[in-house]
């Protein structure tokens, strides 16, 4: 093909924008950052912190976007925006959101690695990771800033294990000024292969409601038990009667988990207390459903303690709605990673497994796509494949270039054919 048919033929298929963009090799810049980004990781998952308050985190990450040339800014607690506005761009230009989480867990690390925590949490969910990998495409976006045409709005977002970072980002206005187009994240994944991407089409992460059941009685001695009211008594047949609800309430072929994982009362054996409480998680991939479930076990729990003479109240601790990935977005960010990476390492599929992400959060104001990369099996290594948020897992570090690479491809790229 001669380089004038070459050029019709990219001209027609991709529009001129893109064609421009194609001779970026941003895979190959960011292995150059392959060092730099290994000091980023081990830094940040040697120092971490969880929940909403992240201040060493926070104050890191903002020094990096400074020495990229970035004017990064604090959003929320602990939150960080910083906008790279393209050289291409004009007043029509859209504009795409980059997220990764930044916390942590209240885990003690066990991993054999030289670089554990030891203050008692750990980055067992790859947040780090996570960071680290925006970080190495916001310095290889900066490099080509001349080259994009439109916005880039990069966001570090704190408390995503609470499953309050990404709402309380979305109320203080993220989606604006300027305003998001269109939103990516990655996230890895331990027991996937190394490299290998999985790309999730329409809902494929479950919804998730933590819920707390506080279950009151008449504390009394263990020899009187008729001079109270007995919470144990109230709280276990609640638990046995929650069960019908999955049981005989719900469709076979809906996929729900109700769960209590928390069951707390009492001090003494030989003394009845005053309280129980119970704590638990609804996961659903229908945020109607949820709610369904959710006003059930208020019904049964107020109801069961009534019929032993008690009370019991239910409450909302935290919500992430189950997560929609926009099919097309998906579709065509897979693409540009095809261009990168071995075609073959990128999966497409529709209907994931029950767990969640705050991320989803998103997929309800813009068309997002939420991608899993892997990050090794224990047929690579055996300290790989470790579940997620396991006190021995160990991610194959070697993967962040290619995340890198992945996020900044598909940043450019969509805002050249979009």
């Amino acid at each position: 093909m001669t380089e004038m048919w070459y050029n019709i033929y990219i001209d027609f298929k991709c529009g001129r924008a893109a064609m421009e963009v194609l001779t970026i090799n941003y895979l190959e810049e960011a292995k150059q950052l392959a060092s730099e980004l290994l000091e980023i990781r081990r830094h940040i998952h040697s120092c971490p912190e969880a929940g909403k308050s992240l201040p060493e985190t926070k104050a890191f990450v903002m020094d990096k976007l400074r020495e990229y040339g970035y004017e990064p800014e604090e959003i929320c607690e602990s939150g960080i925006v910083a906008v790279l506005c393209g050289g291409k761009a004009s007043a029509e230009s859209k504009t795409i959101l980059l997220r990764a989480d930044m916390d942590a867990l209240a885990i003690k690390e066990e991993a054999p690695v030289e670089f554990a925590s030891q203050n008692g949490f750990m980055h067992a969910c790859g947040h780090d990771i996570h960071a680290t990998m925006l970080l190495g495409a916001a310095k290889l976006l900066k490099v080509h800033e001349n080259e994009l045409h439109g916005n880039v709005k990069l966001v570090f977002q704190p408390d995503e294990e609470g499953f309050t970072g990404a709402k309380t980002m979305l109320a203080a206005g993220i989606l604006e000024n300027p305003k998001v187009d269109a939103g990516m994240a990655l996230h890895v994944n331990s027991g996937t292969p190394s490299g290998m991407f999985l790309c999730g089409q329409g809902v494929c992460m479950a919804g998730c409601t933590l819920f707390r059941i506080k279950v009151k009685g008449t504390g009394c001695h263990g020899a009187m038990p008729e001079t109270g009211v007995d919470p144990i008594n109230i709280a276990a047949h609640i638990y046995l009667s929650l069960q019908e609800i999955v049981a005989r309430e719900i469709a076979p072929t809906s996929p729900v988990a109700l769960t209590i994982g928390k069951f707390d009362g009492g001090k003494a054996p030989n003394i009845i207390p005053e309280e129980v409480v119970m704590e638990g998680t609804i996961r659903t991939m229908d945020r109607d459903l949820s709610s369904k479930i959710y006003k059930r076990i208020e019904e049964i729990s107020a109801q069961t303690a009534a019929l032993f003479r008690g009370s019991a109240e239910v409450t909302e601790m935290a919500s992430a709605p189950p997560l929609l990935n926009d099919k097309e977005l998906v579709k065509e960010m897979a693409g540009y990673i095809k261009e990168i990476t071995d075609p073959s390492k990128v999966y497409l599929f529709e209907q994931g497994g029950m767990g969640s992400e705050d991320f989803a959060s998103y997929t309800y104001e813009i068309p997002c796509s939420y991608l899993l990369l892997g990050a090794g099996t224990s047929q690579e290594n055996p300290l790989f494949g470790k579940p997620m948020h396991n006190d021995h897992v160990v991610f194959n570090e070697d993967i962040m270039p290619l995340g890198s690479a992945a996020l900044a491809k598909c940043a450019t790229e969509w805002l050249a054919n979009n």
